[in-house]
């Protein structure tokens, strides 16, 4: 069992989402940053599609009641168990009645705490995770509030304590150079202001805005101009994470896991190797789109696979 002192800020339950019903509106709400959940789950040994904590914000506090182990990834942190630092992307064993403190957010937005024990919570339409805007699944639908236990179930302690090497550990200091694939609405925009995608020399420059949520981040900068022949909006379709839709102010918005269908124009596609980065983007980052091909998309995202496997192997 896990009590909640201090829940941070927005800490959910969270899986590798809700898949295949975005036909009747329901988003995948999936973990937004796969690579950091991926490794915490393999520190303390749990399965692949175990549910755990997302969170943000300083001064989360949690009381262990029963001993266990648990990782923290995902954002860099500053924490403490028993007012101890320890140290991030990191098997720790904690004792029971311990108190872990993630007492703040030094690099990057979001992190993850997994256990040695699954997350005890039941599944909605084939999935753990949180949808905040239905109000279902998760912690019974909401964030984490003071006051909370959430159970453990089937605790089994990882043969070992392991740290996940420095280099293995993204960066997520800005700028985050995000690239992309040219969208199906990319005719829709003046050349000019769309250079970058047409010449792979080129980047543009935006800016995260404080608008910016588990839906999607909206950027600000140059607007983007369109064509005077098109409209400005389109028969809204299905979106996936990762589209860049373009609205008639032409500021760009990246989706992310809580959306699934838009109007506006799909300027790009965020590679997928790219995607756990935008878990990392904070408001007022520089965010530099550069455009590829699909098939280095392809390479980057079997690059990223192959990488994850390798060192999960190797331990």
């Amino acid at each position: 069992m896990i009590e909640v002192l201090a829940p941070g800020f927005l800490s959910i339950v969270v899986d590798r989402g809700r898949q295949g019903y975005g036909r009747i509106g329901v988003p995948s709400s999936r973990e937004l940053d796969r690579f950091a959940t991926g490794i915490a789950r393999y520190l303390v040994g749990i399965p692949e599609d175990a549910p755990l904590i997302e969170a943000m914000g300083n001064d989360l506090r949690l009381r262990i009641l029963e001993e266990t182990t648990f990782a923290i990834t995902g954002a860099r942190v500053r924490a403490t168990l028993d007012d101890e630092p320890l140290l991030p992307w990191s098997a720790v064993r904690a004792k029971k009645d311990s108190v872990l403190r993630v007492a703040e957010v030094l690099e990057g937005l979001r992190y993850y705490i997994a256990f040695s024990g699954v997350i005890d919570v039941e599944p909605v339409m084939g999935s753990f995770t949180t949808n905040l805007e239905c109000t279902f699944g998760g912690y019974h639908g909401r964030p984490l509030m003071k006051g909370d236990r959430v159970a453990l179930r089937d605790i089994r302690e990882p043969a070992g304590l392991l740290t996940v090497p420095e280099t293995m550990i993204p960066s997520m200091c800005e700028p985050h150079l995000i690239r992309v694939i040219a969208g199906p609405e990319a005719d829709h925009f003046l050349l000019g202001s769309v250079r970058f995608l047409a010449n792979r020399k080129e980047t543009v420059l935006f800016r995260a805005t404080s608008r910016l949520n588990r839906t999607g981040i909206r950027l600000e900068g140059e607007p983007l101009g369109f064509r005077d022949e098109v409209e400005r909006s389109i028969i809204s379709e299905g979106l996936l994470p990762g589209t860049i839709q373009v609205p008639p102010d032409g500021h760009p918005i990246i989706t992310l896991a809580e959306r699934t269908i838009g109007g506006y124009a799909r300027l790009a596609t965020v590679a997928d190797a790219d995607m756990d980065m935008l878990a990392q983007v904070r408001p007022g980052d520089r965010v530099v789109l550069s455009s590829i091909e699909i098939t280095e998309a392809e390479r980057l995202w079997r690059a990223g696979r192959d990488a994850l496997s390798f060192y999960c192997k190797k331990q």
